[in-house]
């Protein structure tokens, strides 16, 4: 007569076998061989070639990036297997493409990522199962994800095509063994890496020389990282490009993180792997797991009623003259919590995370040293993307303002700016989370009509510094005069005569006066004005999804 356990009644735990190593030890004994077969990477030649490029291998990767201990490793034991003739296990080689969920800073999270010691992480010699999983896992239990892609692209090396058996490659569901024949390119599990965009924070991190599918996982992410020196990022490699016959490049000049952190393709660069782990753990900080949650708050520990006497000389009188925007940045957000994004881009635009009281804000603000602060064709893309993250994400916006208008002239007509601002001024009207704007010095035209969403309540200020108009006077004047200065005698002195005019109703307090501007401030008081606004904001936030999918 036996128990549901399986034991026979009456049995002693000696005959169970409970309190010995169990009857199923021969099987944990086989898991941890297999486990520590695959734990040896693509080998010790491999794995050294790895240190020698001055790049961790993959488990150290993971290790340095999340809190001690804390990852789990989900399908381990997958791989490439290699059996004697009796059907023993001989090998097993791992997959390129390890995942599991882990903790950051004590939050839960998926990391996946890829092993270029194993044929060189090429998509055709992972299990294209687990990076599908990977993304569903992320996607379903609403955990942000984390790719360390390190790998050549989906398609992987010609040689799989080749039908002569000495030429097999056997690794993953690549190689010889799914068939000597070409096939329509597809994207297994794309829908969930393009979903996961609009439901869970994704950051990509370059840790190689990555090309197709690799690169496209890269750039498909909230945020993206390069190595100086170490990664590069290519739709084709320099072999493709040279083969062809167009050029002749190396892979710096091809893919390199100057190239693409200046272009807008990946957001910033680092001088190492443990930068870019510590910016990813940075950037998390500020988001909320998913969009069904709401970033909390976080340490506070700068005083809201902070003033700043800098403030009081931060503009020059002089126009034209420039001055520090992320010097303002600073002295307003809580201390050290501006954290910018994209910096090398677009770079008439700033923009950023930060904290006020201790509250997640995105912050956007005009640079005066780039094009006086006007926005191009890239710096519009810029604020689209960023404004796209923070309505995606719930965050309060602060617009610090001085933008001249769009740049004007023949490059920026070839690089159609006016659709790019377009866009970017659709994506200010259409975000509806809380939204503070100050007017620190020019708003003009189109452009400055995107310091926020008009048609919403204008939680505005303005510094007595403000200069705005459909135009500015000295771009305007000669215009709009053009036939009186033909006519006079001395078209300098007229000139002269009708910009002092005109800059008489310039004051800003004109504006006050008419309600057009809703208050004029000591620009001292603008922290904690700002931290009133995030004080204000926070339990205005809805979390859930938003009413557009982020688009990379």
């Amino acid at each position: 007569m036996s128990d549901v356990t399986g034991g026979s009644i009456g049995d002693s735990p000696e005959s169970t076998g409970r309190d010995g190593p169990g009857i199923w030890q021969p099987e944990l004994d086989e898991l941890a061989r297999r486990e520590s077969m695959v734990e040896q990477m693509g080998g010790p030649e491999k794995v050294a070639r790895q240190y020698d490029r001055g790049k961790m291998d993959v488990r150290q990767r993971i290790d340095s990036l999340v809190d001690a201990g804390s990852f789990h490793e989900i399908g381990k034991v997958s791989g490439s297997a290699t059996y004697d003739t009796d059907g023993e296990l001989v090998d097993l080689r791992s997959t390129n493409f390890l995942f599991g969920r882990a903790r950051v800073d004590a939050r839960t999270v998926v990391v996946a990522a890829d092993d270029f010691t194993v044929r060189g992480g090429a998509a055709d010699a992972a299990i294209i199962g687990k990076q599908v999983a990977a993304e569903k896992m992320a996607g379903e239990l609403r955990l942000p994800i984390i790719r360390l892609i390190d790998g050549t692209g989906g398609g992987g090396s010609v040689r799989t095509l080749d039908p002569d058996p000495s030429k097999k490659v056997s690794e993953g569901d690549g190689g010889y063994g799914r068939g000597a024949r070409t096939c329509v390119p597809m994207n297994p599990g794309w829908e969930h890496v393009v979903s996961n965009l609009a439901t869970v924070p994704t950051v990509a991190l370059c840790l190689g020389s990555v090309a197709g599918l690799g690169a496209a996982r890269a750039v498909t992410s909230h945020y993206s990282l390069m190595v100086k020196g170490m990664s590069h990022l290519f739709a084709a490699g320099p072999p493709v490009v040279n083969r062809m016959g167009g050029e002749e490049v190396d892979k710096e000049d091809l893919g390199g993180s100057r190239i693409h952190t200046r272009n807008g393709v990946v957001d910033d660069e680092v001088q190492s792997e443990g930068e870019a782990f510590e910016r990813v753990r940075h950037f998390l900080s500020y988001l909320p797991s998913s969009v069904y949650e709401l970033a909390e708050r976080g340490p506070v520990t700068d005083d809201p009623g902070r003033t700043d006497d800098f403030l009081l000389d931060a503009v020059p009188r002089d126009r034209r003259q420039v001055y520090q925007m992320r010097s303002i940045i600073d002295s307003v957000v809580d201390q050290g919590s501006f954290f910018e994004m994209g910096r090398a881009f677009g770079r008439s635009a700033i923009c950023g995370l930060a904290r006020l009281d201790g509250w997640p804000i995105a912050l956007m603000a005009g640079d005066p040293y780039h094009y006086g602060g006007g926005w191009t064709a890239n710096s519009s893309q810029k604020v689209t993307r960023f404004l796209d993250l923070a309505e995606t994400f719930h965050l309060p916006v602060v617009h610090l303002v001085d933008n001249p208008g769009f740049v004007i002239g023949t490059e920026a007509e070839q690089q159609a700016t006016i659709r790019h601002g377009s866009r970017a001024l659709a994506a200010v009207y259409q975000a509806t989370v809380p939204w503070c704007s100050v007017l620190v010095r020019k708003a003009f035209g189109v452009a400055g009509a995107a310091h926020s969403p008009g048609h919403r309540f204008q939680y505005r200020y303005a510094w007595p510094s403000g200069d705005w108009g459909s135009l500015p006077v000295e771009g305007g004047v000669e215009a709009a005069y053009r036939s009186d200065l033909e006519a006079a005698d001395d078209p300098e002195a007229l000139l002269a005569e009708i910009t002092e005019r005109l800059n008489r109703v310039r004051s800003p307090f004109r504006t006050a006066e008419a309600f057009l501007v809703e208050e004029i401030i000591d620009p001292r008081e603008t922290r904690p004005l700002l931290c009133e606004f995030a004080n204000l904001a926070a339990p205005l936030r809805t979390p859930g999804p938003a009413g557009f999918p982020y688009r990379p």
